[in-house]
């Protein structure tokens, strides 16, 4: 058997598996184990042990219990919730005022954590009791929640473009940067299509009373805008430091801990219960991280081993001859398939080694295409059938959100991310201008 054949082989029973309902580190996993044994014999068993020591060796990966641990601190002191007040009060009496609302409230969790689960978290506990009672449609309280959330993994501190710097070998301060733009216009658009759907059919997303509109003061509408400023302060606290170079990536992360406990703190909010609930549940994310992340090295080595990365390259640009404008749009394509079935950490780990090298033989720019990596990321958290957004919203959301309807939810908020991606990829200078004017990269 030749070697494509047994990296096809490999890739298709990796998806087998977990189209089966296996758990993707195990599916990685096993596959990469028995593919190495059968390879190579007993050094295959090597390969393993040396995928764990260089996940030891990344430090940059500390960064991800930090961010982790942050985004837990504001749910369980109720941070979250002050600044969903805010927009509450200031937004309610537009029509969608509330999804809108939920948006930047996102914004601004994103730019407090790097992972979408917080978000996730967050949005399911505080925002869809209070969409609902407010009498919003199914569908779309389903579709803002999930799609906010998801900025998380664009908006700096963004784990997934930590992760993306470290296979990429590119500073981690321009691909925070280049993420900027790029989810903030993500955001607009997603405004923008509530604005427009809530307009068409107002009641899917009723405005606030008037009687409610009066009683509140303005004193109160102001006074709650400090809650605003709390994110402001702790992502000023991280991404000062660390843009100027006064701080390495992960003290900034630890900046960011640091800025976080003290501002819970400084609310009366932080006690025991809060540090050990956030704790535990940090400590179960960052081990499937982790998990994962050294299944999916294993299988990169036996992948790697096989040639596999340089059999694609040449098969696009010899064998099919397609211009370097084709293979990225084949490239993107190929990302939102495997984002139905693959976690996102598993494919940048598996595949993104291989598309970056070709990437960059095809002369375009690393930080550029990190950005347009992370969208599609975006978007496979919320393609069926297993999307990971999707069954997120499943556990935490009441029973009566089933799974047709978390599904149908989506998909407008879908077409906005590819609508977002068409965009970058058309005017590369929307994820390139800031780490240029601020770096002069």
């Amino acid at each position: 058997m030749d070697y494509n054949t047994i990296a096809a082989l490999m890739f298709s029973s990796m998806l087998l598996m977990m189209l089966t309902g296996q758990r993707v580190f195990g599916a990685i996993g096993v596959v990469a184990v028995v593919a190495a044994l059968a390879l190579w014999g007993q050094g295959g068993s090597d390969m393993g042990f040396s995928a764990v020591m260089k996940l030891m060796k990344w430090t940059a990966l500390l960064t991800l219990p930090m961010f982790v641990f942050m985004g837990y601190v504001m749910s369980e002191t109720r941070l979250a919730e002050d600044l969903y007040r805010m927009f509450h009060v200031w937004f309610g009496p537009l029509p969608g005022g509330l999804a809108i609302g939920t948006v930047m409230l996102m914004v601004l969790i994103s730019a407090m954590n790097g992972l979408s689960v917080a978000g996730m978290a967050i949005g399911a506990t505080i925002a869809l009791p209070e969409l609902q009672r407010r009498g919003y449609d199914k569908l779309m309280i389903s579709g803002v929640i999930q799609a906010g959330s998801s900025l998380g993994i664009l908006i700096p501190p963004s784990v997934v473009l930590v992760l993306y710097a470290m296979i990429a070998r590119q500073p981690v301060s321009n691909l925070w940067l280049a993420g900027i733009v790029p989810g903030l216009l993500m955001a607009a658009l997603f405004i923008l299509y509530i604005v427009i759907r809530t307009w068409a059919n107002p009641a899917l997303a009723p405005r606030m009373s008037a009687e409610e509109r009066a009683a509140i003061t303005r004193a109160e509408k102001f006074s709650l805008l400090r809650a605003g400023l709390l994110p402001v302060f702790i992502f000023v606290a991280m991404m000062v430091p660390f843009i100027n170079g006064w701080a390495s990536l992960t003290e900034t992360s630890v900046i960011g801990v640091a800025a976080t406990v003290l501002v819970a703190w400084g609310k009366g909010r932080m006690g025991w219960y809060v540090l050990e609930t956030a704790t535990k549940q940090t400590l179960l994310i960052t081990v499937m991280f982790m998990m994962i992340i050294t299944a999916a090295l294993s299988f990169g080595a036996v992948f790697d081993g096989l040639g596999a990365g340089r059999s694609i390259q040449s098969f696009f640009t010899e064998d099919l001859g397609l211009a370097p404008w084709q293979i990225l749009v084949l490239m993107q394509v190929s990302f939102l398939i495997m984002g139905m079935f693959l976690d996102d950490t598993a494919m940048l780990v598996i595949v993104a080694p291989v598309y970056v090298s070709l990437a960059k033989a095809l002369g375009f720019d690393l930080i550029w295409y990190g950005v347009l990596y992370t969208i599609t990321c975006q978007i496979a958290y919320l393609t069926p059938p297993f999307g990971y957004n999707l069954f997120l919203m499943k556990a935490l959301a009441p029973p009566d959100y089933t799974l047709p309807v978390i599904y149908r939810s989506v998909w407008p908020f879908v077409l906005v991310m590819v609508l977002t991606l068409v965009l970058i990829m058309v005017f590369p200078q929307i994820a390139l201008w800031l780490p240029q004017a601020m770096l002069g990269r």
